[in-house]
C-alpha cells in the first residue's frame, strides 16, 4: 500500500467507527472480515452481520463505498481498509490491520469477485482479461483465505470460519463466461481443500452459491441475458438481503457444525435444467 492509500485508510477508518465502542468495549463481539464490502452482496452481508452483533473489517478497492457501508452498520465497530485482493502485499496489510485493531478474526466472507468482460465469445477473450478474472476470483480468494487461516490457527481461542462466495456458475455455465465459470469451479476446490486442511485447527470452511441476487453486477438480468439456446431472456432476481440471511446463519453455527455448500437463488431463474 502506498502513502496515499495508507492515509486514505486512516481517514476511512475514523469515518467507519461512528459511535461504536473501541477495542475494549467491543472485545466480546466476534470479528468478521468481509471483502468486496462496498456494494452488492458484500454490503448486504456486512450490514446483516452488524445487526447480529459482529464487529466488522470491511475491505474493498474504493474508500468511499466502504465508508458508506460502515455508516449504515448501526453503530457496529467497523474498520475500513482499501485493498485489492489480487495483490498479496495488500492482503497482508489488510489482515495485519485486522490483527492490530481486533486481535483476532472469527469469520472471513470471501466475497470479492468480478464477471470480467461480458458477452465476449471464447475465441475472442484476451489473455489479459482471463488473467484479470483469475487474479481476483481465484488468487484473491486464496490469498485472503490463507491470511485468515494463518491468523485463525495462531489465535487463542483457536479457529474460525471461512465462507467463500461461489456461484451457480460453479455448477452450470452461461454462454460466453469461460473465465468466470472456470474460477467459480476452482473456488469449489478451494473450499474443499480449506475445509480439509482446517480440521486440525477448528477452522471450518463452507461455500454459498448465489444465483441472481439483485446487485449492480446483475443489472443485465433485468434487461435480457443470453441463454443456452441463443435467445435473450429477462431473468428474475432476488434481494441481496436473502443471501445475507443465509451467510449469517452459516457464520453463527458452532465450529463443530458446518454448512459445506448452500445454494441460494431466485426461485424461477433458469438454473435447474439450464442448457
Amino acid at each position: 500500500m502506498n502513502k496515499e492509500q495508507t492515509e486514505q485508510n486512516e481517514r476511512t477508518e475514523r469515518a467507519g467507527r461512528g459511535g461504536a465502542a473501541g477495542r475494549t468495549g467491543g472485545a466480546d463481539r466476534k470479528v468478521a472480515v468481509v471483502t468486496g464490502a462496498g456494494s452488492g452482496i458484500g454490503r448486504a452481508v456486512a450490514l446483516a452481520l452488524a445487526g447480529a452483533g459482529w464487529s466488522l473489517a470491511l475491505a474493498g478497492r474504493r474508500a468511499e463505498p466502504l465508508a458508506e457501508t460502515a455508516a449504515g452498520a448501526g453503530g457496529a465497530e467497523a474498520l475500513c481498509v482499501t485493498a485489492d485482493v489480487a495483490e498479496a502485499a495488500e492482503v497482508d496489510a489488510l489482515f495485519a490491520a485486522v490483527r492490530e485493531r481486533f486481535g483476532r478474526v472469527d469469520l472471513l466472507f470471501n466475497n470479492a469477485g468480478t464477471f470480467g468482460p461480458g458477452g465476449v465469445p471464447l475465441e475472442e477473450l484476451a489473455v489479459a482479461d482471463w488473467r484479470a478474472v483469475v487474479d481476483v476470483n481465484l488468487t484473491g480468494a486464496f490469498l485472503c483465505a490463507q491470511a485468515a487461516y494463518r491468523l485463525m490457527k495462531e489465535q487463542d481461542p483457536q479457529g474460525g470460519r471461512i465462507i467463500n462466495n461461489g456461484s451457480v456458475s460453479a455448477h452450470a455455465p452461461r454462454p460466453h463466461s469461460i473465465a468466470y465459470t472456470a474460477t467459480k469451479h476452482a473456488v469449489t476446490g478451494l473450499t474443499k481443500s480449506l475445509s480439509l486442511d482446517g480440521r486440525p485447527y477448528r477452522i471450518a470452511c463452507g461455500q454459498i452459491d448465489v444465483g441472481n441476487a439483485a446487485t449492480e453486477m446483475t443489472e443485465r438480468m433485468r434487461t435480457g441475458i443470453l441463454q443456452a439456446n441463443g435467445e435473450l431472456m429477462v431473468e428474475p432476481v432476488m434481494a441481496a438481503a436473502d443471501v445475507a440471511r443465509t451467510v449469517v446463519h452459516m457464520a453463527e453455527l458452532p465450529l463443530e457444525a458446518n454448512v459445506q455448500f448452500a445454494t441460494v437463488m431466485a426461485t424461477n431463474m433458469p438454473y435447474v435444467g439450464r442448457g
